[in-house]
C-alpha cells in the first residue's frame, strides 16, 4: 500500500531498475527483520511444531491456520514448485492459456530487465498487438536491484523472484479477477478468510460492493485508500486504473479497527495484486475509459510460501533455504547459531546467485555496463559476503559455483534450459570470481589505505572522495555498493556526489565511443595486427608525405577506392591529430600527384586511433586511391588554430577557476572544437556574474601578457612531482608530454596548443550551468570564434535597435516597457472577457429554475457559447453570488476547437444537501470525453468532444434535478 507504482512503460534504459505495480509487492513498505513466528531452524531446513520436511529441493508442510475448516486441505503440497503449479492448474481450468515466463532480457528497449509479469503482455495492454489468447497465466522470472542494500535485511526483500500472474486482455473483469482472486486464496490455497484483508482504490466503489456483497468480505476489512498507494499508472498518459490488493494476516489478535495499518509489516504481508486496466490517461490529464478493459495481477511465490510454509521470512521458505543450506555447509556453521549479520550474509549469497544463474542462463555475461554490471555487481557482493562467512572457495579459488550448482538443481520447474546451459553458467561465475579475487587483494589493501585517511581527518566527518570511490571502481572492479559497505562497517560516509560526477564522465565518453574505431574485417581477423604503429607528426607540421598502408570500405579492406567512396585510411605517418583528450580530430585533405589517370584528392572529416594506429575517414573527392600509394597528408591550418586557441584556453580557464572559485575545483571532462570549447568541472553552486567577470578579466590578462608556451617529455613520476595536472580521460604511458604556461598552469596534455597566449586574442564565456548533481559546465569562445560571437552579437543588436528604433544603449528598457505593456495588455483582455461573460451570464440568470416545493433550491444549467475557462469560472461565480441562496450552477463552453470546458459552483445551501460540485462535475466531463474535479462548493473539468457539450448539460440537469429533488424529500 504505502508505496509508489512505477511504471513500466517508460524507464530510462541505463538508469537504475524500478519495480512494477507487481514488483513493488516486495518493496513496498518498512520492512522489519524481527521474526513473525518463533523457530529454531535445523541445519539444513527448519524444523517446527507444523513438521516441514526435506525432499531434495522441497518442502512439505501443514497448513498455516490451525482451524477446523482447513483440514481438508493439510493433505495438499505448499513446496514452491507445488504452488507455482497449482497458481498456473487454477487458472488453466478457468479458461487461461498458460504461457511461458519470458526472458529476463526483456524485448522492450525501453527496459533493461524484465522486472514484472506483464512486461511480455505490455503491446497487447497498449493496443500495439492484437491479443494472440483472450486471457493468460504465467510464473514470471523477475530481477529488481533498485533498493540492493535491503536484501538480505528484511524479510521479503529480493533480487530474482517468481511473480505467478494472471491477465485478461478484454476478457473478462472486475468481478471474475476479485472472485477467482479469492477463491485461489482461501479454497485452492486454503487461508482462513478472516486472515485475509483487502485494500481498494478510495473511488473504486464497483470493486468495494464486490468484496462485500458478492465476496463477503466485512467492512472492516476492506480499506479505502489513495491515488498513491492503489491507482496504478503506466506512466504520464497511457492505461491506468485502481487496484485492490491481499493482505495476510499474521497477528488477527491485534483486533480489527479503523486504525488498523496494513502497512505494519510485522502484522500483515501483501502477496496478491489485482489491477484493473480501464482508464486512457490523456496528455492533459483526463481519464478516457478504456474500449478494451484489461487484467493484470501479481502474487509474490516466496510471499505465498512463506505463508502457507509457516515460516518468519521468504529466506526459509523451500524456494531459498536449501541455497543457504549450501552455504553453511560451505561455512562450516549452523543456521541457528549464525549471528544476525551471518545470516544476512548467507541470505545475500543464496539469493544474489539465484539472480546470477538465471540471468547468465538468459545470456547475460558480467561486464561493466548494463545488464552486465548488474550480474558483476551481484557476484562480487557475494564474493565478499562468502569472505566474510569465512569460506575459502574450491581448489581453483571459487565457492559460487558451488552454490551456483544447487541454483541449478532447483532449476527444473522454474525454467528447464538452465541445466542445459550449466557448464556455460558456472564458467562464467568461476572465472568473474577468480578475476575479481585477484583484485580484491589489491583494492582492499588501497581501501584500507583511503579508509585510514579518511578516518585520520581530524575535526572533519570521516568522508571517502568521490574520486577514490570511483578509482576503486573502475581500477578495481570495486562496485561502490562494496565500497560503502565495507566503509559503513568502519564509520566512514562515501561523497556519492563526487563518485556519480566521475561515473557521469565515464558515462560520457562511453557515449562517444561510436566514434572509435572498430578495426576488424568481417572474417574477424583483426587489422592491426597487419599495420604498424603510427608516426604522428603534427606537433611540428600541417603536411607530410606519407604511404598507404591499409583501405576500409564498411570495415572490409579494399585495395583501391574510386571518387565517391567513403573509406578509411591508414597511414604510416600522419600530421593529423586524432580525436583524444577531448580535443576534436583535424580535417584537411589528402592528394595523390602523379599522372592524370593517378591523381587522386580525399577530403578528411575525422581522424580517430585505436592503440596508436590513426585511422583517417573521409571522402574521395575525385581520381583513384590504392594500397601502397604516396599521398601529400594536409592539414587544415586555419581549423587546427582553432583547436589550438581553444585548447590552450581550456587550461588557462581551469588556472582561472581554480584561482577564483578554489583549489579543490577539477576537471570532469572537456570538449575541445573549432567553433567552442566546453570545460565541466566540480562544484556544487552556480558561480556568479562577478565570479564570471573575474576568471574572463584573468584569462584575458594572461592572453595579453602574451607568454611562450613550453612543451617537453618527461617521465610520468617527474611530471606529477613538478606540479603537472592531469587531463581528464587520459591514460599516461612512462614518458609524459607537458604543456606549461610558465606561471599559470601546467598539465601532461597530447593535444595541440598555440606557441604563444597572444594567438588566442582574446577570450568569452558564453554560458555557465549545472548538468548533474556537484558538476558545473562552461562553454567558451576565443580566437577567430570570439570574433565570429561578438559579429553575430553586434548583427542581431543591430536588427534589435532598428526593429524598436532605438539606440543600443536603450534596448533593455524598451523591451521592459513593451513586456510590461503586453502584461497590462493581456490583463485588461482578460477583464473585459471576465466582465463580458458576468454579463452574459447576468442575461441567462432569468433562465434558473426552482427544485422542491417546501425546501427549493435554485438551479441553472446552461451553454455559454466560447467563453473561455477562466471567464467561465467568474460566470459562475458572480450567478451564484447573485441567485438566491440555495442556488447550484453549472456551465459549458467550447472555447477552442476540440475543446469544452465545463464549472460547477454550488452554494453552502447546496453542498450541506450533500451534493458536491467536485464529484457531480466529474461524471458529466467524461460524456465530453474528459474528467476533472475540485472542492465539494466548486469545480472545473474539461474535455474533447464539443459535439458532446449539448447532451452533457441536459445530463447534468436531469441528473441535478434528480439528486436535489432527493435529497430535499
Amino acid at each position: 500500500m504505502s508505496f509508489t507504482r512505477a511504471s513500466l512503460f517508460d524507464f530510462p534504459l541505463l538508469k537504475p531498475l524500478v519495480l512494477s505495480h507487481h514488483s513493488s509487492v516486495f518493496a513496498s513498505r518498512r520492512f522489519v527483520t524481527k521474526p513473525i513466528l518463533s523457530l529454531s531452524p535445523a541445519v539444513l531446513l527448519p524444523t517446527r511444531p507444523t513438521q516441514i520436511i526435506a525432499k531434495s529441493s522441497s518442502v512439505t508442510a501443514q497448513p498455516v491456520s490451525e482451524d477446523a475448516s482447513e483440514k481438508d486441505h493439510q493433505s495438499k503440497d505448499v513446496s514452491g514448485d507445488s504452488i507455482r503449479r497449482r497458481f498456473l492448474d487454477f487458472y488453466a481450468s478457468r479458461g487461461h492459456k498458460v504461457l511461458p515466463s519470458a526472458s529476463l532480457v526483456p524485448e522492450d528497449p525501453t527496459v533493461l530487465l524484465t522486472i514484472a509479469g506483464m512486461l511480455q503482455f505490455k503491446p497487447v495492454f497498449l493496443g500495439k498487438v492484437t491479443r494472440q489468447v483472450p486471457c493468460a497465466t504465467t510464473a514470471q522470472r523477475c530481477i529488481r536491484t533498485n533498493d540492493l542494500e535491503n536484501v538480505g535485511r528484511t524479510a521479503r526483500h529480493h533480487t530474482f523472484f517468481e511473480m505467478l500472474g494472471n491477465f485478461s486482455f478484454g476478457d473478462y473483469f472486475k468481478k471474475e479477477a476479485i472472485k477467482w482472486a479469492w477463491e485461489l486464496s482461501t479454497v485452492e490455497f486454503g487461508l482462513p478468510a478472516d486472515r485475509v484483508w483487502v485494500s481498494i482504490y478510495e473511488d473504486d466503489d464497483e470493486a468495494f460492493e464486490i468484496w462485500k456483497n458478492e465476496v463477503g468480505v466485512p467492512v472492516e476489512r476492506i480499506k479505502r485508500m489513495g491515488e498513491a498507494d492503489n491507482f496504478w499508472t503506466s506512466g504520464p498518459t497511457g492505461p491506468c486504473g485502481p487496484c485492490s490488493e491481499l493482505y495476510y494476516d499474521f497477528h488477527p489478535e491485534r483486533g480489527c479497527n479503523e486504525n488498523v495499518d496494513l502497512g505494519d509489516d510485522s502484522r500483515f504481508i501483501e502477496f496478491y495484486n489485482l489491477v484493473f486496466m480501464q482508464y486512457n490517461k490523456t496528455e492533459d490529464g483526463l481519464l478516457e475509459p478504456l474500449k478494451q478493459k484489461n487484467i493484470d495481477t501479481g502474487l509474490g511465490l516466496e510471499r505465498i510460501a512463506q505463508i502457507l510454509q509457516k515460516v518468519p521470512n521468504n529466506y526459509e521458505t523451500d524456494l531459498i533455504y536449501p541455497i543457504i543450506g549450501k552455504v553453511l555447509e560451505l561455512a562450516n556453521i549452523s543456521y541457528d547459531s549464525a549471528s544476525d549479520k551471518e545470516k544476512t550474509s548467507l541470505k545475500v549469497i543464496a539469493d544474489h546467485m539465484r539472480a546470477v544463474v538465471y540471468l547468465i542462463s538468459d545470456g547475460v555475461v558480467p561486464s561493466n555496463i548494463g545488464r552486465g554490471y548488474v550480474v558483476r555487481r551481484l557476484i562480487r557482493r557475494a564474493v565478499r559476503k562468502g569472505k566474510s562467512l569465512g569460506i575459502n572457495g574450491d581448489g581453483r579459488g571459487a565457492f559460487l559455483p558451488i552454490v551456483a550448482e544447487k541454483v541449478i538443481e532447483m532449476s527444473t520447474y522454474i525454467d528447464s534450459d538452465v541445466k542445459q546451459k550449466s557448464p556455460r553458467i558456472l564458467e562464467e561465475i568461476r572465472q568473474e570470481e577468480v578475476h575479481f579475487n585477484k583484485t580484491l587483494e589489491r583494492g582492499e589493501k588501497l581501501l584500507e589505505l583511503k579508509l585510514h585517511e579518511a578516518l585520520s581527518m581530524a575535526g572533519k566527518k570521516s568522508c571517502l572522495s568521490g574520486k577514490d570511490a570511483f578509482v576503486l571502481y573502475d581500477t578495481y572492479g570495486f562496485p561502490v555498493e562494496i565500497t560503502a559497505e565495507v566503509a559503513e562497517e568502519r564509520g566512514v560516509s562515501i561523497d556519492m556526489d563526487g563518485f556519480e560526477a566521475e561515473m557521469e564522465n565515464q558515462r560520457r565518453q562511453s557515449q562517444a565511443a561510436h566514434n572509435v574505431v572498430k578495426l576488424t574485417v568481417e572474417d574477424g581477423d583483426d587489422i592491426t595486427k597487419n599495420v604498424d604503429e603510427t608516426e604522428f607528426l603534427g606537433y611540428d607540421s600541417l603536411s607530410a608525405r606519407a604511404v598507404v598502408k591499409s583501405l576500409l570500405v564498411g570495415g572490409k579492406p579494399v585495395v583501391r577506392v574510386t571518387e565517391g567512396s567513403e573509406v578509411e585510411i591508414l597511414l604510416d605517418r600522419t600530421p593529423f591529430y586524432a580525436e583524444s583528450g577531448g580535443q576534436i580530430a583535424d580535417h584537411g585533405f589528402m592528394y595523390v600527384n602523379g599522372s592524370q589517370d593517378d591523381d587522386a584528392v580525399v577530403e578528411v572529416s575525422d581522424v580517430q586511433k585505436s592503440l596508436k594506429i590513426f585511422v583517417h575517414k573521409g571522402i574521395v573527392k575525385s581520381g583513384a586511391l590504392e594500397v601502397g600509394k604516396e599521398v601529400e597528408a594536409a592539414v587544415d591550418a586555419d581549423l587546427r588554430q582553432r583547436a589550438k586557441v581553444h585548447h590552450t584556453a581550456t587550461h588557462l580557464l581551469q588556472s582561472a577557476l581554480k584561482k577564483v572559485v578554489g583549489q579543490e575545483t577539477s576537471q570532469a571532462g572537456s570538449l575541445v572544437a573549432f567553433d567552442r570549447l566546453r570545460f565541466d568541472f566540480n562544484f556544487n553552486r552556480p558561480l556568479h556574474d562577478g565570479e564570471l567577470e573575474e576568471i574572463e578579466g584573468l584569462i584575458n590578462r594572461w592572453i595579453g601578457d602574451a607568454t611562450r608556451l613550453e612543451t617537453k617529455v618527461l617521465p610520468l613520476a617527474d611530471a606529477k612531482k613538478a606540479g603537472a595536472i592531469a587531463m581528464f580521460g587520459e591514460k599516461y604511458d612512462d614518458e609524459v608530454r607537458v604543456v606549461e604556461v610558465p606561471g599559470v598552469s601546467m598539465e601532461l596534455c597530447g593535444g595541440t596548443h598555440v606557441g604563444n597566449t597572444a594567438e588566442i586574442r582574446s577570450f568569452k564565456i558564453i554560458s555557465e550551468q549545472g548538468i548533474a548533481s556537484g558538476i558545473r559546465r562552461i562553454e567558451a569562445v576565443a580566437g577567430e570564434a570570439f570574433i565570429e560571437y561578438i559579429n553575430s552579437r553586434d548583427s542581431q543588436m543591430k536588427s534589435l535597435c532598428s526593429i524598436l528604433k532605438v539606440k543600443a544603449e536603450d534596448v533593455t528598457n524598451r523591451v521592459d516597457n513593451l513586456l510590461e505593456e503586453l502584461r497590462t495588455a493581456r490583463k485588461e483582455a482578460s477583464d473585459l472577457r471576465s466582465k463580458a461573460a458576468v454579463y452574459r451570464a447576468s442575461v441567462i440568470s432569468n433562465k434558473a429554475f426552482t427544485v422542491g416545493t417546501s425546501q427549493t433550491v435554485r438551479v441553472l444549467v446552461e451553454s455559454m457559447d466560447d467563453t473561455d475557462a477562466d471567464s467561465l469560472k467568474s460566470a459562475a461565480e458572480h450567478l451564484v453570488s447573485t441567485l438566491e441562496e440555495p442556488v447550484a450552477v453549472v456551465l459549458g463552453s467550447c472555447p477552442d476547437k476540440d475543446k469544452v470546458s465545463l464549472v460547477a459552483a454550488f452554494s453552502p445551501g447546496v453542498v450541506s444537501l450533500g451534493v458536491q460540485a467536485g464529484k457531480f462535475i466529474g461524471s458529466i466531463a467524461k460524456l465530453c470525453g474528459g474528467g476533472g474535479g475540485g472542492k465539494p462548493n466548486f469545480a472545473q473539468a474539461g474535455g474533447r468532444k464539443p459535439e458532446n457539450l449539448s447532451s452533457a448539460l441536459e445530463k447534468a440537469r436531469e441528473e441535478l434535478v434528480a439528486t436535489l429533488s432527493e435529497k430535499l424529500g
